[in-house]
């Protein structure tokens, strides 16, 4: 089941304080990022939080599960009402994600193709 605008819209707005949140569509659900870092994704209108350790150790008792089969385990938000816990927990976890790489460009042939 696809997850639906609105929920995550919902989302977005809930994490307006821990950065830029941008979001777009991927195989018919949704990734999120903060200040260009890819940190979460909406799948079946739940959030998924990659797991770090410092989240690990501001919410030590967060259910993990994949967000999709072959997925490895990240947070399970089941309480997307509390905005200061997503907050805090997305300004720490995109803290020590790594900076997204930058994008290469495609190099023309001799042709300019």
């Amino acid at each position: 089941m696809a997850s639906k605008v609105e929920f995550v819209e919902y989302i977005a707005g809930q994490l307006q304080h821990a950065g830029v949140i941008t979001y777009r569509k991927m195989f018919g659900e949704y990734g999120f990022y903060c200040n260009g870092k890819f940190f979460a994704v909406v799948c079946d209108d739940q959030l998924f939080i990659k797991i770090t350790e410092a989240g690990q150790k501001l919410c030590p008792n967060l259910p993990e599960a994949p967000p999709y089969k072959g997925a490895k385990n990240h947070f399970l938000m089941e309480d997307v009402e509390d905005q200061e816990l997503l907050t805090n927990l997305v300004t720490v976890t995109c803290r020590e994600l790594p900076e997204p790489k930058p994008k290469k460009r495609k190099e023309k042939n001799k042709d300019g193709v």
